[in-house]
């Protein structure tokens, strides 16, 4: 249980939050150039293999990744580099979201594919550690997670871009017990912070084609934070409006039934959201698409980049002893992103088809979770198969071309 403070302590505890975010303020205006992987020889891609079913996964997704790039490894393009100590024990001993050695070995790699690591919450026995999650994408200034999701056969082509820095989980570690009856958390937005994730997302739309950018808020009720979100999406805005551009506005609870809405889904494309907004929405858009098993998600950074599945660590799949049996697909989509993040858009693009084929049509193997289902070696063969079939492009087209099964 935390300990309780008194009305002044809670004062000057506010007082110095305050003071911790005017400081990251002032850091978000400083310039940072974006890293040019096209310059870097060679690009180092770390592996952190997390906790629970993350340790399996992950050795899928390496797999696939190597698979993609057994030239670019053999010629120096590529270095591929283990991360160890990113699990629930040693952070639990070293009583820090990501122990200072991690850390380092992190910062030294460009891109990080990561396992799903366990969140201590109260009563599990572990010590109130932050997120591993929130820690990283804070330490690195991975202020963008963007996550599609992409089902042909109903027209579905969302991209969702999640501010990851501040919002209701930058803070989620700090809230406080005054007295015996009250708890607070605290909840930040800021003009920078809402800026860059809103800009990049109209980037992503003017780069890629497409026409409507959506901003999710609850702006008529959280007026300060969710007010300042929304202001900033419609300045932004005006800058694309000559690119044909169009931006509207959603509120979460109604933007969480219209993802439901058959008739109205489809016209979503590019949606751009506070943090605690992105993970509740975009649990539910991969749970349309198959599954939160089958959704990956990129961090974006100026400088560093991580790419993660968006679902947790399972532990009670380990208990059950049926880890073996864990869908890769959502760290496998995820080392996709990863290899459009760094210049390698054709491998990405074919690894997405064979997802969709194996996922969404085909389903030659089914992955259940279960003993009764394939297990992730024999999905992720399966994966590897289609992925090096000569008529794979010509088996999509004709998939997407007629519903699923």
């Amino acid at each position: 249980m935390r300990e309780r403070i008194t009305t002044q302590e809670a004062r000057d505890y506010f007082g110095a939050i305050l003071e911790d975010q005017l400081a990251r303020i002032e850091k978000m205006k400083t310039s940072v150039d974006w890293t040019d992987y096209s310059a870097v020889k060679p690009v180092i891609v770390g592996i952190c293999w997390g906790d629970g079913i993350g340790r399996i996964i992950s050795k899928h997704a390496e797999r696939v990744l190597k698979n993609m790039l057994p030239g670019e490894v053999d010629d120096g393009s590529i270095e591929f580099r283990d991360i160890q100590g990113l699990t629930i024990e040693n952070r639990a001993a070293c009583r820090k979201a990501i122990p200072d050695d991690v850390l380092s070995e992190i910062k030294k790699c460009h891109v990080i594919l990561k396992g799903p690591t366990t969140t201590p919450q109260s009563g599990d026995g572990w010590p109130n550690i932050e997120s591993a999650n929130v820690a990283m994408r804070r330490e690195l200034d991975l202020f963008a997670n963007v996550r599609p999701v992409k089902i042909s056969r109903e027209g579905i082509d969302w991209t969702f871009f999640r501010e990851n820095t501040e919002g209701a989980y930058v803070l989620g570690s700090k809230g406080i017990d005054v007295g015996n009856d009250l708890s607070v958390d605290f909840k930040v937005i800021t003009e920078q912070g809402a800026e860059r994730v809103i800009r990049m997302a109209f980037e992503f739309a003017r780069q890629n084609g497409y026409k409507r950018v959506t901003a999710v808020t609850k702006a008529n009720v959280v007026k300060a934070t969710d007010g300042r979100f929304s202001r900033v999406a419609k300045r932004v805005s005006e800058e694309y409006r000559q690119h044909g551009i169009v931006q509207d506005e959603w509120y979460v609870d109604i933007m969480a039934a219209k993802l439901l809405d058959k008739q109205r889904r489809k016209d979503f494309q590019v949606i751009v959201l506070p943090n605690l907004y992105g993970d509740i929405l975009t649990d539910e858009a991969a749970q349309l698409q198959g599954g939160v098993g089958t959704a990956g998600s990129a961090n974006i950074g100026k400088r560093w980049a991580m790419f993660e599945a968006i679902h947790g660590s399972a532990p009670r799949m380990v208990e059950d002893g049926r880890e073996a049996f864990a869908d890769p697909s959502s760290m496998i989509r995820a080392g996709a992103m990863l290899l459009k993040h760094i210049g390698y858009k054709e491998k990405a693009f074919r690894v997405e088809m064979a997802l969709d084929i194996a996922g969404q049509f085909e389903r030659k193997i089914s992955i259940t979770g279960r003993k009764d289902g394939a297990t992730g070696e024999e999905f992720t063969s399966y994966l590897l198969d289609l992925v090096g079939s000569a008529d794979l492009e010509k088996k999509w087209d004709s998939f997407v071309e007629k519903p699923a099964i």
